[in-house]
């Protein structure tokens, strides 16, 4: 069975400082996958346990540096009921599903470290839409 695999190559690397974060950051992307997250004994998040379907490699991986004086703030804008899934540089994974308000989801990591952090852009349901990601900073 195949799962979201932090070691597969993403569709799309990026570097970014938590300075630049400061002004929010948005990428497009094609949200959803083939992958059920809890089929996936390699995936277990410690947040929302909502459903969810991701693609095997991540979307996005971004190397995150300066982060010590921010939290970090990942969400997502699409046409359907998206998911994000995110697996950080000490190996926490986190999901949701709509905390970002319009079936949309969005998570606060308040003490981000520096490091990788691989995202993918799911959906509730297993199937795809367009959707905006988005990242920004803020202070602690």
């Amino acid at each position: 069975m195949a799962c979201p695999d932090y070691n597969a190559s993403p569709s799309a690397s990026y570097q970014a400082t938590g300075q630049q974060m400061y002004q929010e950051r948005t990428f497009d992307v094609v949200a959803g996958g083939e992958n059920y997250i809890w089929n996936c004994s390699n995936v277990r998040p410690g947040t929302d346990t909502g459903a969810g379907y991701f693609t095997t490699a991540p979307d996005f991986s971004f190397q995150i540096s300066g982060m010590a004086p921010y939290q970090l703030v990942i969400s997502m804008v699409s046409e359907c009921d998206s998911a994000l899934l995110i697996n950080t540089s000490s190996a926490n994974w986190y999901y949701d599903d709509d905390d970002n308000g319009n079936l949309d989801p969005r998570i606060v990591l308040t003490r981000p470290v520096d490091g990788r952090i691989d995202i993918w852009a799911g959906t509730y349901d297993g199937e795809y839409c367009n959707a905006r990601l988005s990242m920004e900073t803020f202070d602690r």
